[in-house]
């Protein structure tokens, strides 16, 4: 894609925004030679962003664990994306997806992680693009794969080449999302967590460096407490993946998304199912009540 083909949207680089198609940062950008760096992806529903707090945690965290020193206060980047979003909005956006990325900055090529380099900081803010009707009313087809990335997959890096694979898989297939499995036990999707329904509990993963925490496990463990839904975190076989009642795929984007075939294997009954239903009418009230 040329400059020409860019959006004339603007975006932030570096403590200027400018349009875009016109942003440039350096071949020797650490992100760019090694993929060294961490991003947050911000859902905002009519302007107001949902859920700030828990991905400046997670930002946090990921940069720690690199070894970057967070370049932004949070009101600092709560400013960069309002204005962001604010020029979507005036572009006719009504719900804004902002893109935030550090990384450790522009040094001459070498492995080591070199010390006392400005991190590159960019932001965008593009159309977010929700789950249609008729995937909620119907559910999605998925996928399988062994989850062949690598063991830190608890930081949202820049690094993502095994997630890209994970998703072609899918695509290839003509499915939405690619369920993948870790030595037999579930783990996430390409850019999805994935959760199970069993008896009416609502299961997923554990918290480690095998899975990204997406802000929606907090929000989910929230929700099923307030509606009385027993919610467990543990490690779940392949074979009670397919036996699930509900099967269902959780990110910014797709919210809460029902799974109704697996590997062309229909999940439970086939159908969209009520815990599921329940989860995604609680999800839409919390948007109301926690967004900025």
């Amino acid at each position: 894609m040329t400059s020409q083909l860019l959006p004339d949207a603007l975006c932030f680089l570096d403590g200027h925004y400018a349009p875009l198609k016109d942003a440039r940062v350096s071949v020797l950008d650490r992100g760019f030679i090694f993929g060294d760096g961490v991003y947050e992806v911000l859902p905002a529903y009519g302007g107001r962003i949902f859920r700030f707090a828990e991905h400046m945690e997670r930002l946090d965290r990921s940069l720690r664990e690199l070894r970057i020193p967070n370049p932004h206060t949070r009101d600092e980047w709560l400013a960069i994306a309002r204005r962001l979003i604010a020029d979507r909005q005036a572009a006719g956006v009504a719900n804004p997806l902002i893109y935030l990325q550090v990384t450790r900055g522009v040094a001459l090529r070498d492995h080591v992680m070199p010390q006392g380099l400005t991190p590159t900081v960019f932001a965008m803010a593009s159309e977010m693009k929700l789950a249609g009707a008729e995937q909620r009313s119907q559910g999605v087809a998925c996928v399988t794969a062994d989850d062949f990335r690598w063991r830190k997959a608890h930081i949202k890096s820049t690094s993502l080449l095994g997630s890209v694979f994970a998703r072609q898989i899918s695509a290839d297939a003509g499915a939405v999302e690619t369920v993948m499995f870790r030595d037999g036990f579930l783990s996430e999707a390409a850019a999805s967590n994935v959760w199970v329904v069993k008896d009416g509990a609502v299961m997923g993963p554990p918290r480690d460096h095998l899975v990204l925490e997406g802000i929606r496990y907090g929000l989910i463990e929230s929700i099923c407490r307030e509606e009385g839904i027993p919610f467990v975190l543990r490690r779940i076989p392949r074979n009670e993946v397919f036996a699930a009642d509900e099967l269902l795929l959780s990110s910014a984007t797709k919210e809460v998304l029902p799974v109704t075939t697996l590997d062309g294997q229909p999940i439970g009954s086939g159908k969209p199912g009520p815990v599921g239903a329940r989860l995604h009418a609680a999800y839409q009230r919390a948007i109301a009540a926690q967004s900025i």
